[in-house]
């Protein structure tokens, strides 16, 4: 029969084998959890962060000029300097009718910062055609992934197209054409094929509630009404905003740009917050549309 000062010390013997068995699996789940998405990039979002005009990460540009690859224009090429954290998915952002790379710039470095590797172009002409722009979003994408400077940096089993104007048209052409992309973000889109029917990967599309050259009505909502076939989809109209509130930062516009991309390219459930269940009309927002939950 055990001492009464020896079964005294059981418990706390079994109180302190305990707590370093908790500490011991601890320290293995917590590696194991981050090793989870090897595709995750930057560190846990919040509300503010992924509205912001800068992400975490630090960004270079390079430019490519006219005739560096077929199929497209020029462009500039924006990506995160860090080398630390593996290769990063990619983007390529096309500009509207009669609209020069300079009026969607701003997502180059916005996008980069959060953890991408983007090219925004100019197109082949200001007077190309939607179709004519997703022919040209395709082939930058191309040229971005097998000859640009920064190949060694891109994922890409993990790349995404987006566009506004004609150039968002251009996006969904583009994402109808190539089902091997993991996301399209159209913004305001103008098209007169409407061929949302066809897409068959994450899409987003967002609209404005003052929009008279590409009026939601007429376009944004029946091509996401269409999406028939998109394994995933939102749509939101801005409020009090125009065709022209997309070509200058705006954070309602960064806030689900960067969660769409991060959710469906980084394969990131840590942004799943910011899209779903789906927001409310706001200030910001005054309709939202999406399939939840996503993935």
């Amino acid at each position: 029969m055990p001492s009464p000062r020896r079964a005294r010390r059981r418990p706390a013997a079994l109180l302190a084998a305990s707590a370093l068995a908790a500490a011991a699996l601890t320290s293995v789940a917590a590696p194991a959890l981050a090793d989870a998405n090897p595709y995750q990039r930057g560190p846990a979002p919040t509300e503010s962060s992924v509205a912001a005009e800068k992400g975490p990460f630090a960004v270079a540009q390079t430019d490519v000029p006219a005739g560096s690859g077929q199929g497209f224009n020029d462009g500039t090429i924006y990506y995160p300097t860090d080398t630390s954290q593996g290769t990063f998915g990619a983007v390529v952002v096309m500009p509207g009718f009669v609209s020069p790379q300079e009026w969607i710039r701003w997502y180059g470095p916005l996008l980069a910062s959060q953890g991408f590797v983007v090219m925004t172009l100019d197109s082949n002409t200001l007077l190309d055609f939607p179709g004519a722009r997703g022919d040209q979003i395709l082939a930058a994408l191309d040229y971005l992934t097998t000859k640009s400077k920064v190949v060694d940096r891109i994922d890409t089993g993990r790349l995404a197209v987006m566009g506004w104007s004609m150039g968002g048209g251009g996006t969904l052409e583009a994402a109808a054409e190539r089902p091997s992309l993991k996301a399209d973000i159209a913004l305001a889109p103008w098209d007169l094929d409407n061929v949302a029917a066809k897409v068959k990967v994450p899409s987003m599309i967002i609209a404005d509630d003052t929009d008279i050259l590409a009026p939601t009505g007429v376009f944004a909502k029946p091509f996401y009404d269409a999406m028939s076939t998109a394994p995933d989809k939102a749509f939101f109209e801005l409020k009090s905003a125009n065709h022209f509130t997309f070509t200058s930062y705006n954070k309602t516009i960064a806030k689900y740009a960067v969660s769409w991309l991060k959710r469906f390219v980084d394969d990131d459930t840590r942004y799943d917050q910011f899209l779903c269940p789906k927001p409310a009309p706001s200030n910001e927002i005054t309709q939202f549309e999406e399939t939840c939950p996503l993935g």
